[in-house]
């Protein structure tokens, strides 16, 4: 009898243990499943891209556009070159030797990315709904506004938007452009070439009276002709958002991207010297006259940063 009770003791002492082990591996299990999840690193949302592993990185800019992306003695300068060099050293591509820059016209932005011809395009890329469509868009990194150069000559002649209207004067822009579709919804009639360049060789040449781009455009060419030209400030509409250009099949490029500028934008608001004042105030700041700060980045991820980015050789 005793022994009897004995063994039942045991048992119940066993099934006591075992019920209360359960009950803690289930409330460890509950704990498991508040846990917060864990935030990506910048490595492992490279290890994502279509870029990881590669030795360059193929950047799409402007090559004829003074102070913002221009090809001069075979030196890339500008403040979107200066852009493209900080964003390829974040992404592990640091020194022009792990660039592949591909010169692009305004119309050739989107079919670049669309094509595998760029991994970025960082050429005034305004960021519309419409292109939106196409391509991926980190940013932006400028605000800028669209306004009309004319030469010294006509400034007291053409001052509005009306002005531009008049037929007897021809205005120019470069094709593909928000520009050229804005001017169209003001009813200006508007002479389409492939590059801002070619309407101010344009008016020097003669053939036309006017050109209208994005302010910063406008800028680089009066810094090259001070006393020729002068720029006029138009109601043309609604700011214009520059942006970085990521084919869209590649979310990941995106999210690391607006993770850069947001971490120079962060480094700005906090007083410091970001990579955008520095490129800012080498190339576009002294010829702008409304001193411009970084814009915040849309849609910024959340990442954990270390250096630990793209293979170096």
């Amino acid at each position: 009898m005793n022994q009897f009770l004995t063994r039942s003791r045991v048992r119940s002492v066993a099934t006591t243990l075992a019920a209360a082990l359960t009950l803690t591996l289930a409330a460890a299990a509950g704990c498991d499943s508040r846990q917060e999840p864990r935030i990506p690193s910048v490595n492992d949302k490279l290890r994502e891209t279509h870029i990881y592993g590669q030795p360059t990185l193929k950047i799409g800019v402007s090559t004829t556009g003074p102070l913002v992306g221009e090809l001069h003695g075979g030196t890339y300068s500008g403040f979107d070159i200066e852009i493209a060099r900080y964003i390829a050293a974040q992404l592990g591509y640091e020194g022009d030797r792990r660039i592949e820059w591909v010169p692009v016209s305004t119309e050739d932005r989107v079919p670049a990315l669309q094509g595998g011809d760029a991994d970025l395009v960082v050429a005034t890329f305004s960021m519309t709904e419409e292109r939106a469509k196409l391509v991926s868009f980190a940013g932006p990194y400028l605000v800028t506004t669209q306004e009309a150069m004319v030469p010294t000559r006509l400034k007291d002649r053409i001052r509005t938007i009306e002005d531009l209207r008049d037929p007897r004067y021809k205005v120019c822009t470069s094709g593909g452009s928000t520009t050229e579709a804005e001017l169209g919804k003001h009813q200006i009639r508007v002479f389409v070439v492939k590059e801002v360049g070619d309407c101010v060789d344009g008016i020097l040449a003669g053939r036309y009276d006017a050109v209208s781009s994005d302010e910063t455009i406008l800028a680089g060419f009066l810094s090259k002709h001070p006393k020729d030209f002068v720029i006029v400030d138009m109601p043309f509409g609604t700011s214009e958002q520059i942006g970085v250009g990521v084919p869209i099949s590649d979310p990941a490029l995106r999210d690391l991207v607006a993770f850069f500028l947001d971490k120079s934008y962060q480094q700005g608001r906090r007083g410091q010297t970001s990579p955008w004042l520095t490129a800012y105030h080498r190339t576009l700041g002294p010829w702008l006259r409304v001193p411009k700060v970084q814009p915040p980045t849309l849609n910024v991820p959340e990442l954990v940063d270390f250096d630990d980015k793209a293979p170096r050789t």
